[in-house]
């Protein structure tokens, strides 16, 4: 059986690159967007040229402030999974925002619920559905589970996203605690902690030439691109990482 895979947040970015990877393995891929349909829909036509053994989108806000709601959103996301993927056997909790640049006393209450909501709360959720399936407790037939953190969980942010970089040690604290209680049952749970990566997230922040800008000041000279945090990611999906869990590998070109 081919692997079954499940991207949130995919796009664009990292989560896009990862799908185009792994359909160039032969995945079925399922790609999770928020709010651009035609991204994601380009993403899936990508993925089907590399040679994905299927394809699909699906759209679901993950950051709603009613935490029903947002559950009931993953439930929709995982029962369209169910019905147009074979068994999943991944799952990449990639979806992620940061939002403008401030200090923790400038910012809203509702910001900070919104970042929890998705980069915290989100992935929790989506771990707990893929446990649901994957587990030999719950009759499945084992898999792998891979988070998105950040290397703001080192240095904290400060003066420019406290919050982001606080849900993300929420993450590398959350892997570490699943990994321990599903390993017994055939999953493993990892986590990426990429550094500056030439995305499209800098400008949500409002510095849209944030990797180009501090690029050079890395050990390498030069921000990550999207591909080279897949690399980790795909590589951690498979059999070759077959004894890795609990792992959070840097992915940050030395930092």
């Amino acid at each position: 059986m081919l692997p079954s895979t499940l991207i949130t947040g995919a796009s664009k970015g990292i989560g896009a690159a990862t799908a185009r990877q792994l359909s160039a393995l032969g995945h079925h891929v399922l790609i999770h967007f928020a709010h651009d349909e035609a991204a994601a829909q380009a993403v899936a036509s990508e993925c089907l040229a590399l040679g994905a053994a299927s394809a699909h989108v699906f759209q679901a806000d993950l950051s709603h402030a009613d935490p029903l709601v947002q559950e009931a959103a993953v439930q929709r996301l995982f029962a369209f999974t169910d019905a147009n993927l074979p068994p999943l056997t991944g799952l990449v909790n990639n979806a992620g925002i940061v939002d403008q640049t401030a200090r923790l006393d400038q910012m809203s209450a509702e910001r900070l619920q919104r970042m929890l909501s998705v980069n915290v709360l989100g992935p929790m959720l989506c771990a707990r559905e893929a446990v649901k399936r994957m587990s030999t407790r719950h009759g499945g037939h084992g898999g792998v589970i891979v988070n998105v953190s950040s290397s703001a969980v080192r240095q904290g942010s400060p003066a420019m996203y406290v919050d982001y970089a606080a849900s993300k040690g929420a993450i590398d604290v959350f892997t570490a605690g699943l990994s321990k209680e599903v390993a017994a049952e055939g999953v493993r749970v990892c986590a990426v902690r990429p550094g500056i990566t030439d995305t499209g997230i800098h400008a949500t922040g409002g510095e849209p030439d944030r990797a180009a800008r501090l690029g050079p000041s890395l050990p390498m000279g030069r921000a990550a691109k999207p591909e080279e945090v897949a690399n980790a990611i795909v590589w951690l999906l498979s059999e070759q990482a077959s004894y890795t869990a609990g792992t959070i590998l840097d992915v940050t070109g030395g930092r």
